[in-house]
């Protein structure tokens, strides 16, 4: 499938193709385009838009708390692991302004934005930065079966 959102991606914008070729769609073809694009492309291109106003994967709120597209990612696809939902914390609060934000949501928008700067492109961003986010999982799933503990986080 195609999928279009917003280019010069920075934390959600690359966590949302990370989770979509990761549990959702194993040969995605993302696209790239202006802000004001992205519904447009999204009709002519026959993709699936997120993380652009006006797509059904973006930004909600509810109960009171903000959510980013990767959150919608995960309801509209009804993905269960325990681990993908912990991420999703990191990544909110990473991308959002949430009161509860782990520490870990620090360093992912600070890589985020070095790989921004290094990357020639958007694909060359989400080259770079998918190793990351298969690590920052891998941690996330083995802090949780207790097999991972941070030696020098803050308490």
């Amino acid at each position: 499938m195609k999928w279009v959102t917003r280019e010069k991606a920075k934390v959600d914008r690359i966590a949302c193709p990370w989770l979509i070729s990761r549990f959702v769609d194993k040969t995605p073809e993302f696209l790239f385009v202006a802000k004001e694009k992205v519904m447009e492309v999204a009709k002519s291109e026959k993709a699936i838009p997120f993380d652009a106003p006006g797509a059904e994967l973006f930004h909600y709120r509810e109960n009171g708390k903000e959510y980013v597209s990767f959150d919608s990612i995960i309801k509209k696809y009804n993905l269960k692991d325990p681990a993908l939902l912990e991420f999703a914390r990191i990544v909110r609060g990473a991308d959002a302004h949430i009161p509860d934000a782990p520490p870990e949501s620090t360093g992912l928008e600070a890589a985020a934005l070095g790989f921004r700067e290094m990357a020639k492109d958007d694909h060359e961003n989400m080259k770079l930065q998918f190793p990351f986010y298969d690590a920052m999982y891998t941690y996330v799933k083995g802090r949780m079966e207790g097999k991972i503990k941070l030696e020098h986080a803050k308490k």
